[in-house]
């Protein structure tokens, strides 16, 4: 073979190998592209899920737990039960209050139209007593004024009587010394007496008519007095009867205060209704019983943390990205996690959300760079992961077990 012969073919062989090794260089970009380029990996992940503490709303002994740790448990069950002994007596003391508390609203409400009755039964005789007393007055007035008037003419009367006894007896008195003397007859002298006597008796009758209408005038102002008296107390139980309103506001006010106690006690027992309720502790989901914290006998207080349930068919992925790794990230990519207790066991999931500050920024003492040396550290942020897949009983993920979250930058999870 020539040598111009060998060099063709040599020539031809590494043209050809030239070829290939172009073509593994170009399907090696795009792979890296495909599989590397467009997703972003982490170990710094573990399954996320809600811890429900259990925790006691009274204060009791504790007389039974109806469940052990790590027993799955539907939403209602009976956990645990506080002595309701307590809570019975106060319910029951509730309710009777709460009976006091309607009998006296009761009481209060039939005592308002009563008030109303009082009150016009009141005006109405006061009104009517001021005028009986008033007639009264005016009767014993006139009463007074005629005995007035008739104590005038007797007086007169009585005037005119002893001027006529006067001149009787003098007329007698010359009389008896002209029948001494025989000037005069002895009937003329009977006469005289007579005469005397009648107008000695008229006088007294006078006098003794004055002392009656004077006992009668005495009287009639005695009467006046008295009207006048009842006219005043009428006059009083007038102004105490136009204070209805004020009793009526008043008793409407007691009725209104009865109805809100009857609410306090309907309140009260409400809360010893629901005091009693708390003694038994149920379930508030369907999950796990974790980290058990009492026994029977112990002494719970209101706000205690009894016990902790998770649910596990509520679960989600927290993977903590460097912030180089999230610039193509967003909710919606397509994510694998790979499971440490497993064995690698893969289950598919989709970005739910990204975090809106770092983990730092959430740490008891959050980093403070602008005082001391500044170093720069690659920061991390939370990304929520929700899985897609069906859960699987045999493979249950329990929050804390540690993953490799893996997103994929250029898929979705429809994809």
């Amino acid at each position: 073979m020539t040598t111009e012969d060998t060099k063709f073919k040599t020539g031809g062989k590494g043209k050809w190998i030239l070829i290939a090794v172009v073509l593994i260089g170009v399907g090696v970009y795009f792979g890296w592209r495909q599989y590397f380029d467009g997703r972003e990996s982490t170990d710094n992940a573990q399954v996320d899920g809600h811890i429900h503490p259990v925790a006691a709303r009274i204060f009791g002994q504790i007389t039974a737990i109806n469940v052990q740790d790590n027993a799955f448990v539907k939403e209602g069950t009976p956990l645990i039960e506080i002595d309701p002994s307590d809570y019975k007596v106060a319910l029951n003391k509730a309710k009777a209050e709460l009976e006091a508390a309607v009998a006296a609203a009761e009481a209060a409400g039939i005592h308002v139209p009563l008030t109303s009755v009082t009150a016009s039964s009141q005006v109405s005789l006061a009104d009517a007593g001021i005028e009986t007393a008033q007639a009264a007055r005016d009767t014993a007035v006139k009463d007074a004024e005629a005995a007035n008037a008739r104590l005038e003419l007797i007086e007169a009367q009585s005037r005119q009587a002893l001027a006529v006894r006067v001149k009787a007896d003098q007329d007698l008195e010359r009389m008896r010394l002209l029948v001494a003397k025989d000037e005069v007859s002895r009937q003329q002298y009977d006469s005289a007496v007579s005469a005397a006597d009648a107008a000695r008796a008229a006088y007294e009758a006078a006098e003794a008519g004055i002392a009656e209408v004077s006992r009668s005038i005495e009287a009639a102002r005695g009467r006046v007095q008295q009207a006048e008296a009842r006219i005043k107390e009428a006059l009083a139980n007038q102004s105490a009867s136009r204070t209805a309103p004020e009793q009526m506001a008043i008793s409407r006010a007691n009725r209104q205060a009865a109805e809100a106690r009857v609410k306090l006690a309907e309140a009260a027992l409400e809360q010893a209704e629901l005091n009693l309720s708390y003694t038994r502790i149920k379930a508030p989901i369907d999950g796990f019983i974790s980290q058990r914290k009492v026994e029977t006998g112990q002494m719970a207080q209101a706000g205690q943390p009894l016990l902790s349930m998770v649910p596990l068919h509520n679960i989600w992925i927290t993977a903590n990205y460097k912030e180089n790794q999230l610039e193509n990230m967003q909710p919606g990519n397509k994510a694998i996690i790979a499971v440490d207790a497993y064995g690698g066991r893969k289950f598919n999931g989709h970005v739910d959300s990204i975090a809106a500050a770092t983990g730092a920024r959430f740490s008891l003492l959050p980093p403070e760079n602008a005082t001391g040396n500044y170093v720069k550290v690659v920061q991390r942020i939370p990304v929520k992961i929700v899985i897609d897949d069906a859960i699987d009983t045999e493979y249950p993920l329990r929050p804390g077990l540690s993953v490799i979250a893996t997103v994929y930058t250029d898929l979705v999870a429809s994809d």
